[in-house]
């Protein structure tokens, strides 16, 4: 049984270097992928939409003769959402509707409105917010539907205010997720594109004739994609590279330990190189995890794929205290940290670097997944130390605005012609000097 997932102890005098290599994961680039992946992407910059047409084909197995033959009309959503069960719908409607209120009041928070000040001499200083014109949002398609996805990504762009939103997903054989477009229908989706791969992230980085460039991409996708992202990034923004997703629960023991192995696979279920790690002070409570792992695992449907993430990249970890517990979860920076445990406000004041922090028993990871409001679109592979989750801010950009007073500029022109005289940039301090009453002569 402990051969399911790997057991650790922070007393250990070998402990770091076990958990570096746990953690350790690069993700490699495949040199024939990203070959592939460029040659897609240099034959749709150069002949766009036959390009596009041609990759769309023969990957999909699709026989459309032009890609506007790949757009879907609006009434085609409507009629997925339409077509839903009764409780399905409700349960996209409340999801949609909880996320667009956290990313409003996201929006009212963050500085979304910009800012302006006048120095004594009139001087004015600020900020302008803007929206991005038009983004792009990647679907997986496939064996893969995620209607969830499109929520989360397409919901704070129309709450930043983007004008069009443009959504590519795949359509392997034709074959459409009528949930997916019912999600484009409640999220306010402008486009849809039935393509997908590295020729749908150039035709939205480069512009075709049926397809328009795009001024940021989002959105999850294949290795194909993230490579493809990865080259068109400069061209277009990106939100990120996603690595395999990660949770991390910090336990004090009071959890029932079923729940907890259930949080476990819920993340290790998405695929073998997906990450759980449970930290506890209780080895007692660790050895009754364990047996509920072992208990449920044949339950679940993708069994076979949560036993390879937890043998393979798993762990339950024996911690000193509840201290050390957020010291070693600082370090990891999870995609996903759950604090499962009495109190947990005051183990999450302790915490500097997580995507998302799930406080309390109650908070399981998948309600963040789905419907709890803030964004899933999470950092991962440690990125948390200096990255965000995808919000309102990533659809907006700032600019600065100066305006400057005759009385400032005889100031701050003096400054700024000292300065550029000492870099050796004439040009620079003359244009300063010249706005002086004396013209900057002697």
């Amino acid at each position: 049984m402990a051969s399911l997932i790997t057991r650790l102890n922070s007393g250990e005098p070998d402990f770091l270097q076990r958990l570096h290599a746990l953690l350790a994961f690069e993700a490699t680039e495949d040199e024939a992928i990203e070959r592939a992946a460029a040659q897609i992407l240099a034959s749709v910059r150069t002949q766009g939409d036959a390009a596009v047409l041609e990759a769309t084909n023969r990957f999909d197995r699709m026989q459309a003769d032009s890609v506007a033959s790949l757009e879907l009309a609006q009434s085609e959503m409507q009629a997925a959402l339409d077509s839903l069960a009764p409780e399905r719908r409700a349960a996209l409607e409340s999801a949609a509707a909880r996320v667009r209120a956290y990313h409003e009041r996201q929006k009212a928070e963050c500085g979304s409105d910009g800012f302006m000040y006048t120095e004594a001499d009139g001087t004015r200083l600020g900020q302008k917010v803007t929206p991005l014109d038009r983004v792009g949002i990647y679907v997986p398609g496939g064996k893969a539907a995620y209607p969830s996805s499109v929520l989360m990504n397409a919901i704070p762009a129309k709450v930043a205010g983007v004008k069009e939103i443009i959504m590519v997903v795949p359509t392997p054989d034709g074959v459409k997720n009528p949930l997916v477009l019912a999600a484009a229908a409640i999220a306010g989706v402008d486009r849809v594109f039935t393509i997908g791969g590295a020729q749908a992230v150039g035709a939205l980085a480069y512009g075709t004739d049926t397809i328009p460039q795009v001024d940021k991409i989002v959105g999850p996708g294949n290795a194909y994609v993230a490579a493809a992202k990865r080259r068109v990034f400069g061209t277009v923004g990106i939100d990120m590279i996603a690595g395999p997703s990660e949770i991390l629960v910090i336990c004090d023991g009071t959890t029932p330990p079923d729940w907890v192995a259930m949080d476990l696979f819920s993340q290790a279920e998405h695929d073998e190189l997906a990450q759980s790690i449970l930290l506890c002070p209780d080895n007692e409570y660790l050895d009754a995890v364990l047996q509920s792992i072992a208990r449920l695992l044949p339950q679940m449907p993708r069994q076979d794929v949560i036993r390879t993430s937890l043998a393979n990249r798993g762990a339950l970890i024996k911690v000193r205290d509840m201290d050390e517990a957020c010291e070693i979860a600082n370090r990891i920076a999870p995609e996903h940290l759950e604090i499962s445990a009495e109190n947990p406000d005051v183990w999450a004041d302790k915490i500097r670097h997580a995507g998302a922090m799930f406080l309390g028993r109650f908070t399981s990871e998948s309600l963040g997944d789905y419907c709890a409001g803030p964004n899933h679109v999470l950092p991962t592979s440690r990125t948390a130390r200096f990255s965000s989750p995808l919000g309102v801010y990533d659809f907006q950009k700032r600019s600065s605005v100066i305006y400057v007073s005759e009385q400032g500029a005889q100031k701050l022109g003096k400054v700024a012609a000292e300065l550029a005289y000492g870099e050796g940039l004439q040009a620079h301090a003359r244009s300063a000097e010249m706005r002086l009453k004396d013209g900057g002569e002697a």
